[in-house]
């Protein structure tokens, strides 16, 4: 059992090397089962991928979703991140809906299908993001902390579509919800050919100032928040930093934070909470 939880500790600290750190400032009886659902978390986020394709892409996740359910437990044993999270379920007593949820969410990511609304955008956030920040709370101090939660993911994972959105466009997929392009003037067929535009600069801006919006509600939420969940927001510490990188570059090669910068921030937060959703 220790070598899943180590293996998904080097997964980790491989794919996801904020939340890594800020897992480091959680007490150590917490970090295996924080490991445990970083890595289910990158292991179903990649899918798109690793597969290529819709339907290889959704016999991964439906092997995810059969695990979850019990179905499958030969085969969850002999896979590290299935065996260290269905004990990582077991030990914290969290919900296995809310995690099918999320590998349901995740089918958004195999198809060319554009997100089409802000509302869409947001529940996608909701469903694939704010699900871990809150399951990392009830690892650590036994509540979801929902109230944090939920803006905290919306503003994670917006922030991280916006930074991605190079790559997504060089594979013709769109998180850029078609009532931003149109309320600017955006066809897709320029983003799809690479091409900056006022437009488009004017359609990620707003995502940003989305995701602002978001990381104040969290800060609101903050003082309400027990002090055992903290490291579960430390990750947080990260997104203004990078959204005001972003906004002073261009759409198609985005600025991004430093390693050394972003382990700062995320120990600067650690030491002053009021940092985490400043």
């Amino acid at each position: 059992m220790q070598d899943a939880f180590a293996y998904c500790a080097g997964l980790v600290r491989a794919a996801d090397r904020d939340r890594y750190l800020a897992a480091l400032f959680a007490p150590a009886e917490c970090r295996g089962a924080l490991y445990a659902l970083y890595a289910f978390d990158r292991e179903v986020a990649r899918v798109r991928e690793v597969a290529r394709e819709p339907l290889p892409g959704e016999v991964r996740l439906q092997w995810w979703t059969d695990v979850l359910r019990g179905e499958r437990s030969g085969e969850a044993s002999a896979n590290p991140v299935a065996h260290a999270l269905l004990a990582t379920i077991e030990r914290h007593r969290l919900a296995a809906g809310r995690l099918i949820d999320l590998v349901e969410a995740r089918r958004f990511d195999l198809y060319a299908e554009p997100m089409r609304a802000i509302v869409d955008l947001e529940t996608y956030a909701r469903k694939t993001s704010s699900v871990v920040f809150a399951l990392a709370a009830q690892i650590l101090a036994g509540t979801e902390a929902e109230a944090v939660a939920e803006p905290a993911g919306i503003a994670y994972g917006i922030a991280g579509l916006t930074r991605a959105f190079p790559a997504h466009a060089a594979r013709r997929q769109l998180y850029v919800p078609l009532e931003l392009l149109d309320r600017h003037g955006q066809r897709i067929s320029d983003l799809f050919a690479g091409r900056s535009s006022a437009g488009l600069n004017s359609a990620l801006a707003e995502m940003r100032n989305l995701a602002r919006n978001h990381l104040l509600a969290v800060r609101d939420g903050m003082a309400a928040l027990p002090a055992a969940a903290l490291p579960a927001f430390l990750p947080l510490a990260v997104v203004r930093p990078a959204l005001d990188r972003m906004e002073r570059s261009d759409a198609f090669a985005p600025g991004a934070v430093s390693p050394w910068r972003r382990q700062w921030l995320i120990w600067r937060a650690a030491r002053n909470p009021a940092r985490i959703a400043g």
